[in-house]
């Protein structure tokens, strides 16, 4: 059974305090992220610890003893490789600060994780759950976040702090800031503006309010929206664990399905690199087959005509 359980020390070292707030302020990364990078850097320290070695004086000998013993003790495959990740960017900050005469991590690698395909919801389950009656208390407001979500793709962390003033409804528009802070315009469907207007219209908001606020008029939390969709789910009949990223998963497939188009797929996700998007090429090869043998003209099958004449 894997863990991430390393015991870390009371005190991060000052070095890695230096760098998550060079993260914090100059990169703007997530609190999650910071989070992440906190952990598997306090882990780095606590091994380091009762060797008698500071963590800005590991060599590359060190960080492979260090991952070797991290994947004796259990470590998944995936958390083995961010914690290199976090390694090699904290080091490579060091070093271009000159705190390190070169990075240690250059070189290594982790175990490969096997990648799981994402569960998506097909386009029947899709409409199923994104056409919760309006009429039902707070109807309104989960038919717009439920549409927003497929529609557009959003992250829950963008919907959750999405702001009157980055919607658009005339042009149909929703502006948003992912992953490191970076902005994407995003379409937002006929059916979620429709409904993101009269959830607007009921409760009469202002420019810089909150989308979706939950108490108190600050932004609804993540945990909510997560715990609303499952809930919503259910009431709709859909028993399989439906959470808000399922939805951004079936949007990007359904889209690519459509499309084809993988670049696009990329940009509207707000992926940095492509082969994060390239997991959703392999959703659904029956539906690739089925394109093959409809449009190459080597692979059609002769049938006799249907009613239409064709």
């Amino acid at each position: 059974m894997s863990t991430d359980a390393t015991p870390a020390p009371a005190v991060v070292p000052a070095s890695v305090e230096a760098f998550l707030a060079h993260l914090s302020g100059e990169r703007q990364v997530s609190a999650h992220t910071l989070d992440a990078y906190r952990r598997d850097l306090a882990a780095l320290a606590a091994w380091a610890a009762p060797r008698d070695t500071a963590i800005d004086a590991l060599d590359g000998a060190q960080l492979r003893a260090f991952i070797a013993d991290e994947h004796r003790r259990g470590c998944a495959p995936k958390t083995l490789q961010r914690r290199l990740s976090a390694c090699r960017s904290f080091y490579g900050w060091m070093l271009r600060h000159g705190r390190v005469a070169a990075n240690p991590v250059a070189g290594l690698r982790a175990p490969k994780a096997p990648r799981k395909l994402p569960k998506v919801l097909d386009p029947d389950e899709a409409k199923t759950l994104v056409e919760t009656p309006v009429d039902a208390p707070l109807g309104l407001r989960d038919r717009a976040v439920l549409e927003l979500f497929y529609s557009s793709g959003l992250r829950l962390s963008e919907l959750c702090g999405l702001r009157w003033a980055q919607v658009d409804l005339d042009d149909g528009l929703v502006t948003v800031h992912g992953k490191g802070r970076r902005e994407r315009v995003v379409p937002i469907g006929s059916h979620a503006r429709a409904v993101l207007g009269e959830w607007r219209a009921s409760t009469g908001a202002k420019h810089e309010d909150p989308v979706f606020p939950g108490r108190g008029g600050a932004p609804i939390t993540p945990r909510a929206v997560q715990l609303r969709v499952r809930q919503l789910a259910e009431r709709q009949g859909l028993f399989k664990q439906v959470h808000p990223h399922m939805l951004r998963h079936s949007f990007a497939s359904h889209i690519l399905e459509s499309s084809g188009d993988l670049r696009g797929v990329q940009e509207l996700l707000g992926h940095a690199d492509l082969s994060t998007t390239q997991i959703y090429t392999h959703l659904d090869y029956q539906h690739l087959a089925k394109v093959y043998d409809a449009a190459h003209p080597r692979a059609r099958r002769t049938r006799a005509p249907d009613a239409a004449g064709d």
